[in-house]
């Protein structure tokens, strides 16, 4: 028999439900693996899971988003549950917090400031949260940029924030060129066989391509994600038509990859994953 009995689903909410489920799996008798886990040992699970609800949301995945959501629940929940546990916080006091901050820089909805469009609530939001932080703001434009966040995202924000008082190419020209010119140091990097200044420029090209993708309008980590979307069902359809790669030559793969690009451009392929 087990040792514990779960609640009942018909008569209480999901929330609820999911609270008492972690809980039970952090207590004595409850799961080897759940009692473990701490907050840092979280940490690669509450990446991986938002990822893969935005994966669902670029795909238009409803269904599956729904499951992914749920998993990003589940961690919040899960840290949420250890804090109580050393009486830090619960999932309560996080509920409260975030409530309490989304009245407070809501002004328009739940005060009688005015807000006609979102540029304006855009800058009232920042007016607040630095309001918010007062002597604890932060001494720079970037400090305010998490360093926390994916690589290729930080870098954008952090662009985007230098922009706005002036530090930034005026016209894609000169950000074509850095990219140019970043490419050529990584050139002359690898020529010296300098690992360390190879490892620092192909860093700068990067980050000059992060720029790149920023002056023309898109989000350097949605067009990453996107490209890493296409090799991965080219390469699919590339290891459907070999037999075995030791046989293979560049040639021939380069071959058959350019074919898997036009069969996915015309619709003509078939899923790889079938």
């Amino acid at each position: 028999m087990p040792n514990k009995t779960p609640p009942d689903l018909e008569t209480t909410t999901g929330l609820d439900a999911l609270i008492a489920v972690v809980r039970m799996l952090r207590e004595p008798g409850g799961c080897p693996w759940d009692i473990e886990q701490t907050h840092e040992s979280l940490t690669s699970h509450m990446l991986e899971e938002a990822y893969e609800a935005v994966a669902a949301i670029q795909k238009g995945d409803k269904e599956n988003l729904e499951e992914e959501l749920g998993d990003v629940l589940l961690q919040v929940v899960l840290h949420a549950q250890i804090a109580s546990e050393e009486e830090h916080f619960d999932l309560n006091a996080i509920s409260r917090g975030i409530t309490k901050k989304l009245i407070r820089r809501h002004p328009h909805v739940f005060a009688e400031v005015e807000a006609e469009d979102t540029s304006t609530v855009l800058r009232n939001w920042e007016a607040i949260k630095a309001e918010e932080k007062g002597a604890q703001a932060p001494r720079g434009l970037l400090d305010q940029v998490g360093e926390g966040l994916p690589a290729l995202l930080r870098a954008q924000k952090l662009q985007a924030n230098a922009a706005k008082v002036g530090f930034d190419w005026p016209d894609i020209t000169g950000v074509r060129a850095k990219v140019e010119e970043e490419l050529c140091e990584v050139d002359e990097a690898s020529k010296e066989k300098d690992t360390a200044a190879l490892e620092a420029e192909i860093g700068d090209l990067l980050f000059a391509t992060v720029n790149l993708a920023r002056h023309y309008g898109f989000g350097a980590e949605e067009a990453l994600a996107g490209a890493s979307n296409r090799f991965a069902e080219r390469f699919g359809l590339v290891e459907q038509s070999v037999d075995r790669w030791e046989e293979e030559t560049i040639a021939s793969l380069e071959e058959k990859w350019q074919i898997a690009k036009r069969q996915l451009s015309s619709g003509t392929a078939t899923d790889p994953s079938a």
